[in-house]
């Protein structure tokens, strides 16, 4: 079966308020290229991966900073709403990296305080990307996002529009890392 014939989705950031950048870097994925299967989901989703968190780091971000909020966001899920893998939000305003593995397994890699939200397979955790196979390559978006308050006041057990909701007006500004991965028909 051919992939299908689709445009290119918006990111999500597009709908937001533009806020300034910064530099997010990872020394396990890189712009524009595809994912190492060590950081896609594991057999639990069809998969050979290892559902691995990727290493981020950030700087140049404003200096008035509260805390950090991490996500990745699949636009390409065939869903009609993409698709949250990662949804990591009140990292303390000092942190400035996440390492490898972070965010999986036993989470004891995460910094104090932070928080998981519900990824969009309804778990507090990240989960790497899935694309049905043939659907031709999805982007994955790993963003960091700069926060004015310390926290959101909200816990774990919310969806990623909540957060989205929670974070919209208190960012002040983000960073993107968009990495891909395809499944074979």
């Amino acid at each position: 079966m051919p992939a299908p014939n689709r445009s290119v989705a918006p990111s999500p950031y597009d709908y937001l308020a533009e806020v300034p950048s910064f530099t997010v870097t990872s020394d396990d994925i890189a712009e524009g290229q595809p994912i190492d299967p060590m950081f896609v989901a594991d057999a639990a989703f069809g998969l050979d991966g290892q559902n691995t968190s990727p290493h981020l780091r950030w700087e140049g971000f404003p200096p008035e900073t509260g805390s950090f909020a991490v996500t990745c966001f699949d636009p390409d899920a065939p869903t009609g709403s993409g698709f949250w893998h990662w949804v990591l939000f009140d990292i303390p305003g000092t942190v400035t990296e996440l390492a490898r593995g972070a965010a999986s397994g036993d989470l004891s890699g995460l910094p104090q305080g932070a928080v998981h939200a519900r990824n969009d397979t309804g778990n507090p955790l990240y989960v790497g990307p899935f694309p049905p196979a043939g659907h031709g390559p999805h982007r994955y978006l790993y963003a960091v996002h700069a926060l004015g308050p310390a926290e959101l006041g909200i816990d774990g057990s919310v969806p990623p529009a909540v957060v989205g909701f929670n974070m919209s007006g208190q960012t002040l500004a983000r960073a993107v890392l968009t990495a891909t991965y395809e499944v074979p028909a």
